[in-house]
C-alpha cells in the first residue's frame, strides 16, 4: 500500500494530477475507500443528512463529527482525513474554534479541518493554519446556510458572483488553506477560479475543469432515501441490493424454524 496521503501531497497535485475525494463517516466506509485509491476522505457534516436522518446539516454537532471522525482513523486509511467544522462552531470567539479545531485533530486524530465560507472567514483560517491546523476551505453553495438561502442553487452564473467567489478563493489561498472545495460552482466561473489560485479547487457540481472531485459517498452507491444530485452518477444500487439480502435472510428465517410457526 502506498504511504499516506499528506495535506502537502493534496497541494502538489495541482496541474499534476487529479484528486478524487469521497466523504465516509464510520472504519467500513473508510477502509473501503482507502482499497479503492481515494485521496481525501471528508468525515462531513453531511452525516447528517445522509445518515443520522436529519434534514440539514444545520443540527450536526462537534461530538457527532468527532464520533465519526474516530471511527474513520481507527480504518487506518492511507487517504487523508478531513474533518467538517459544523454550522454553530465557527460562530463562537476564535478561542472556542481554534479549541473546536484542535480537538478534531488531537481527539478524533483528523489530518485537517474544514471550513465554510469566503473572505468573510480568512482571518480565522489564517489564525488556525498559523496554530498548525490546516484548513480546506468551501466557497460556492454552502450547505451550512441554507436556511438563509432558502433553496439549494447555482453559485457564479452572473459577473458579480463569479468576481466575488474569485475574492472568496483567493483570500482562502492567501490565508494559508490547502485547497479549496467549491460546491455548485458555474462550470465557467470554476475554471476561473482554478486559475486564479495555486492550490487545488475540488469541485462538487461545479463541472469537471477542477483540479478534482468530491461526491457523497451515499449518492455514489444508492443507500440515500432522497433524489440523488443531478451532477453525482449513481456507480452501484446497494440499497436495492441491501433491501433483497435483507429479504432473502428473512424468508430463509421464516421458513425455517420449529414445525407449527410462521416467523
Amino acid at each position: 500500500m502506498p504511504g499516506r496521503i499528506t495535506v502537502q501531497t493534496i497541494r502538489r497535485m495541482k496541474g499534476k494530477q487529479l484528486i478524487v475525494a469521497i466523504t465516509a463517516y464510520d472504519a467500513n466506509g473508510a477502509r473501503h475507500a482507502s482499497e479503492a485509491g481515494i485521496d481525501l476522505i471528508l468525515v462531513g457534516d453531511s452525516v447528517g443528512n445522509a445518515v443520522l436522518g436529519m434534514p440539514s446539516t444545520v443540527s450536526v454537532t462537534l461530538e457527532m463529527i468527532i464520533h465519526h471522525t474516530s471511527a474513520v482513523v481507527r480504518a487506518q486509511p492511507h487517504s487523508l482525513v478531513v474533518a467538517d467544522l459544523p454550522f454553530a462552531e465557527a460562530r463562537y470567539s476564535m478561542d472556542h474554534l481554534l479549541d473546536s479545531c484542535r480537538r478534531l485533530l488531537q481527539e478524533a486524530r483528523a489530518d485537517a479541518v474544514k471550513l465554510e465560507g469566503g473572505i468573510g472567514i480568512a482571518d480565522s483560517v489564517a489564525n488556525l493554519v498559523l496554530a498548525g491546523i490546516p484548513v480546506l476551505g468551501h466557497i460556492g453553495l454552502l450547505p451550512q446556510r441554507i436556511n438563509d438561502l432558502g433553496t439549494y442553487r447555482r453559485f457564479g452564473r452572473n459577473s458579480s458572483e463569479r468576481d466575488h467567489l474569485i475574492a472568496d478563493a483567493r483570500a482562502l489561498e492567501k490565508a494559508g488553506a490547502f485547497a479549496i472545495v467549491a460546491e455548485m460552482v458555474e462550470a465557467g466561473t470554476a475554471k476561473a477560479i482554478r486559475e486564479a489560485i495555486s492550490v487545488p479547487l475540488i469541485g462538487i457540481g461545479s463541472g469537471d475543469d477542477c483540479d478534482g472531485q468530491i461526491r457523497v459517498v451515499t449518492d455514489l452507491l444508492g443507500l440515500g432515501h432522497g433524489k440523488v444530485p443531478s451532477f453525482a452518477k449513481v456507480y452501484a444500487d446497494l440499497g436495492k441490493a441491501t433491501r433483497e439480502a435483507l429479504g432473502a435472510y428473512a424468508g430463509d428465517v421464516r421458513s425455517s424454524g420449529p414445525a407449527g410457526t410462521s416467523g
